[in-house]
């Protein structure tokens, strides 16, 4: 084994990875690049991490580990949608501590199996609401979804706490359409507004309304 790369710490090389992704962004976030930041020859990443996916993966595994660790467990007798809630707003709060948070979690896979016991806590909850463990699992990923494209479009005009992408300003937008669209130019702070807490409070309450709605006596 080359001696640099035997000196490398995956799970430091991971750590580094996300402090250099809140610096550079997805895009920017290369091996070389993340090899520079080590001090190392490119090469001696690659004995770790075969490719830039696989890297990801394991930035994903990294935070999944950092949600289970800093997620609560629903108090005892809980509504079902009292917890599921909490649960995908720590899943926002935890994709937002990251530029491009959304983007580096969606689509990887998990390297580990750590994640499973926290899942099947919440299917065993779920189960006993009434929900057969597919509608459950099913539900997991409706609010999932929900939850990153949220986040994927949030971080889109505010790619770290107090910045915004140039582009997104709400009268700019209403003035250009008003002439030929009045509708759309009228809710243009209905898209572009800033209140994401509340709008995202507000899709969440229409996710588990649904859910409840359609999946919890689904067979």
């Amino acid at each position: 084994m080359p001696m640099a790369a035997a000196r490398l710490d995956p799970d430091q090389v991971v750590r580094t990875a996300l402090t250099l992704l809140d610096e550079v962004g997805l895009e920017g976030l290369t091996l070389r690049r993340l090899a520079r930041e080590l001090d190392v020859q490119a090469p001696a990443l690659y004995w770790h991490f075969k490719n830039k996916q696989s890297l990801l993966d394991e930035m994903a595994t990294a935070l999944q580990r950092e949600l289970d660790e800093t997620g609560g467990h629903p108090e005892p007798g809980a509504p079902w949608q009292d917890w599921f809630s909490e649960m995908f707003r720590h899943l926002r709060r935890g994709l937002l501590r990251h530029r491009d948070g959304a983007k580096v979690f969606g689509g990887t896979r998990l390297t580990g199996t750590g994640h499973a016991a926290r899942q099947e806590e919440h299917l065993r909850l779920m189960t006993a609401a009434g929900f057969t463990p597919g509608a459950a699992a099913r539900a997991f990923f409706i609010a999932y979804t929900f939850t990153m494209g949220f986040v994927i479009e949030e971080q889109a005009v505010h790619p770290m706490p107090g910045e915004r992408t140039p582009g997104y300003d709400v009268e700019e937008r209403a003035a250009r359409l008003a002439p030929e669209h009045p509708l759309a130019a009228a809710v243009s702070g209905d898209f572009f507004g800033d209140d994401y807490d509340a709008r995202f409070e507000e899709g969440l309450r229409a996710v588990v309304a649904g859910v409840e709605a359609t999946l919890l006596t689904a067979s």
